[in-house]
This record gives structure tokens, sequence and C-alpha cells, in this order.
């Protein structure tokens, strides 16, 4: 099993053998297939990236060389960067990255929303080889010239489309100017038809903090999105602004992101890929510049069963990851089915990371990167991870990442947090908190009149996480799942034999030394 080196941290001393950094591009998007399409990897070791090749998509085809530190472990290298290129990772496959900047829809510099490695490079030679049509018309959308390549993804392209004729706006569905997102006919998403990605939108369009999608339709080899022309993401202000945000700014985001993925899981969907790259600010010079919103459906599931109204039901299938491995959960890292608790653990992540401008995990590269990335987010404490952040974020980290899976989040007590750092003045605030209406207080949901207090109360556990607990659970109905908290390493094997003479399987024995 791979080894931490001692003293990673001070890879931050490679700097003196790099030049001075640069603006750097977005994190890495990782998406391993459904189960019928996994293989697993034989004679490796146990990381989810398996022996996949990342390659950049930047703007030039060559990336030069970094230099690297030898780790003691096995084939571990650390090296001092903070984002790398995106990248979708399948066992034993080739990942194209798949993040050069893009505009419009996502601003500038998001990634497109992840998919298989067979479909990236079926999206690369389709996509990339077969032009874009020059003018666009999809259901009964205007004509639109389409004009510059805001960027590209692993699923598609997207580019400027200006209205020939009409058009007064600078939004909405009689813009002059809207993003228009090409997917290739033969990409593996649309194998079976338009890209699952507008499913969700059918669901979605309108929902607070949401992008409208105004016309969506198929021209010749392409499935076309028409959406609204936003302005640059959350990475474009963290890198305007010396790469570190103010706590108020961040407190700002905090309060708006949880009102909006709220939102969003009262429709039943959990996002799936919390970041930087996927909250975007309105058009500059707009009445909406500081509006936020949340961008990049692709990986968007179902907590809740569409038809019974029930959340769905708990699986961990340990060779599936979906996500960014930066921003990820760590119960995204352990294959479980998603849930709300996992889109606000990332964005605890996410908070931390435009405070601070890194992440404990950053550096690791390999094929066992995903497993060194979740074995270091086990091991790192709340008070370690949040030492130079106010006291909200550490409550935010510690309260998210003690839910349980089917756990309702009480969003009005999250956004509590931040009231301490919200700046009084509205006008002055660097982010419109339309969401939260007041901080701190009972709030008029958009959707449905829930007062605080009428929420089921939930025991949370709060403090530093379990040095060493047991997973156990078994694969057939009914469900059943047991933990040990706090296990000493001498009485391991006698629960794990006691779970096996009950007929549970084991899942994971982990602990701050020996995660695995």
């Amino acid at each position: 099993m791979p080894e931490l080196r001692s003293g990673a941290r001070r890879s931050k001393r490679l700097g003196d053998l790099q030049p001075a950094p640069q603006p750097v591009d977005q994190e890495e998007n990782w998406l391993l297939p459904t189960q019928n399409r996994t293989r697993r990897r034989v004679g490796g070791g146990r990381g989810r990236g398996c022996n996949a090749t990342a390659v950049g998509k930047g703007p030039s085809a060559a990336i030069p060389a970094r230099p690297t530190a030898a780790g003691r472990g096995r084939g571990i290298r650390l090296i001092d960067l903070d984002p790398e290129p995106p990248c979708e990772v399948l066992p034993e496959a080739v990942a194209v990255g798949a993040g050069e900047p893009l505009g419009g829809v996502a601003g500038r510099d998001i990634a497109m929303e992840g998919g298989s490695a067979d479909k990236i490079i079926g999206a690369e030679e389709e996509g990339s080889t077969t032009p874009v049509p020059e003018r666009v018309q999809v259901g009964n959308s205007p004509v639109y010239k389409t004009e510059r390549k805001l960027g590209k993804g692993g699923f598609g392209q997207v580019y400027v489309g200006r209205r020939v004729n009409g058009g007064t706006e600078r939004t909405g569905s009689d813009a002059v100017e809207v993003a228009l997102k090409f997917e290739h006919r033969n990409s593996k998403g649309c194998n079976y038809g338009p890209p699952y990605e507008w499913q969700v939108y059918n669901t979605l369009n309108g929902c607070y903090g949401i992008p409208w999608v105004h016309y969506k339709g198929r021209q010749g080899d392409f499935y076309i999105l028409v959406m609204d022309m936003l302005g640059p993401s959350l990475w474009d202000v963290w890198n305007s602004l010396g790469q570190s945000m103010s706590p108020n700014m961040a407190a700002c985001i905090a309060v708006e992101a949880i009102s909006i993925l709220e939102k969003l899981h009262l429709k039943g969907f959990v996002h799936g890929d919390v970041k930087p790259e996927n909250f975007l600010l309105g058009q500059p010079g707009t009445a909406d510049e500081k509006k936020l919103y949340l961008i990049d459906l692709g990986l968007a599931s179902r907590w809740k069963d569409a038809s019974s109204g029930q959340h769905v039901e708990y699986d961990q299938r340990p060779d599936i990851f979906r996500g960014t491995i930066r921003y990820a959960s760590v119960h995204a890292h352990l294959g479980r089915t998603g849930s709300r608790r996992d889109d606000l653990e990332s964005l605890a992540y996410t908070l931390i990371f435009l405070i601070k401008g890194r992440l404990p995990w950053q550096g690791y590269q390999g094929d066992n990167k995903s497993f060194l990335v979740c074995k270091k987010k086990m091991a790192t404490s709340p008070e370690f991870m949040c030492c130079f952040c106010p006291a909200p974020f550490k409550q935010f980290l510690e309260a998210v990442t003690n839910m349980r899976f089917d756990e309702e989040p009480n969003y009005s007590k999250l956004i509590s947090f931040f009231e301490s750092l919200i700046e009084p003045c509205t006008p002055l605030r660097p982010i419109r908190i339309d969401g939260a209406l007041k901080v701190g207080q009972k709030r008029g949901r958009l959707l449905i009149n829930l007062e605080e207090d009428e929420q089921p109360k939930k025991k949370v556990r709060l403090g530093s996480p379990a040095t060493q607990w047991i997973s156990v659970y078994n694969a057939r109905l009914p469900m059943k799942q047991r933990y040990h908290y706090n296990v000493a390493d001498a009485r391991l094997a006698q629960h794990v034999e006691r779970g096996n003479a009950d007929g549970l399987l084991i899942g994971c024995v982990a602990s701050c030394s020996n995660l695995w």
C-alpha cells in the first residue's frame, strides 16, 4: 500500500524550481461508468484512478513537464501545483482532459460535465472534426449566427450565438447574444437520443439559481442548447483577487450557495459536482452581476424517487467514482450513493479553498491519486482544515460531514452560521444573498412554506471525526448496515468476525493511521 511521504506539505519548496505561478486552470473532473461497464484493474493499487493517462487539453497540445519530488512510497509523486487539468478516468482507459476556458453559459474557465473516457474520445474524434453549423435554429428559436468559440469539454463545445434579426436584451429569450452548447450525436451520451442533461433541465429549468435554457433541439449532427450568457466563475474571481478571497465574500457565497442547493434539493436532485468552476456570476454591467448561479448538471442525480417520493436506497460501489477529486465528499470517494450531504460537503471544501487558496490534499499524482486524496480527507480534522478560517467555516464543515445518508439538512441553521460575517449594508455585499432573504432568521421559502422549527429534529455529532471506524453492510434486501466508532486495533478482528457471523459484508475498515 502506498504511504504518504513525510513532510508532504513541504512540497511548496518546489516553487524554487518552477516559474512564478500563473492563473490556473480548472480542476480535474472524474466520472467512472455505470457498473455494467466497469472493468476492474488487475494487479494494481487500490486507487480509483487505475491505469489511466491524463492528457490535458489546454490551449497548447504540448504541456511541458514540471519538476516533481520523488515520494517514499510506491510511485507517489508530490508536486507543487494548485489545480490540475480537468480529466475523466475509466479503468484501463485513456482519460482525455476536458477543460479549456469556457464562457457563456459557464462564464469563463469551467469544465464541461463528465462522461466516460470512451465518450470523451468519441467527442474529440467526432465533435472536433465535424464543423458546427454556421447558423442555428432549434425549435421555435430565432436564428443565431455562430461566432467565437468559448470553450470545449468532454461532452461538447460552447460558442457565442448572435441573433441575426431582432433582439434587444442582454439576457432572456430575447437576448442579442446567447451561449450555444453543441454535443455531437455520436458521443456516448447521445447514443439513445438527447443528452442526459436535457432530462435534468426539463425538471430544473427556472429553478432558483439555475441558468435558463431557452431552446433546445437537434440540428444536423448536433444536439444544441440555447442558454443565457453569464459572467465570470468563482474560479475567475478567485484568480483576479490574487487567489484568495476575504471571509466576508466567502460567507456571502456560502449563504447564497446553500440557498441554491436547497432549492435544487427540493426538486429531488443533487448536483454531484459542486466546485468553484461551477458557480458563476451574472453578466457584468447588468442588474444580475452580483447574482450567483450554479451550472453544469451533467452529473446531477436524484436523491428522491420521482414516483414514490421516498429517499433512494443506500448502496456502495467502491469501483465507481463521480465528481471532481479535489472537492468530492469522502462518501463519493468510497462509491456511496449520492445524497444531499455530499453537495454540502463539497461546498465546504470549496469555501475553504477560496479562502486559503489550497486544500491539504492538493499535489498528489499517479494512478492511485483518488485513493491518496480520500485517505488525506479522512485523516484531516476540521481544526486543521480551518486553522486560518473564521469559526463559522469550521462549524459548517463539522455539521455537514456528520450528516447521515438520508438526513434532511437544516438549511436555515447552516446559513445562520455565517450571520456574523455578512456585511449588514446590502449594496456593499460582493454577492447578492436573495435566496436567504434575511440571514439568521426564519426564511420565507420560495417554493414551500416551511418554518425552521417545523423540520424534524436530528441529532448531529459534532467535533473531530472518529479516529477509527468500521462500516459493515450487506448488499441484499433488506439492507443492513452497522457502524462501530473508535474501535481499538486489538478488537478489529472481533468486530469483523461478528459481522460475518450475522451475514453482513465488510464495506471498509478505517482509521487515521491505517485507512484500508
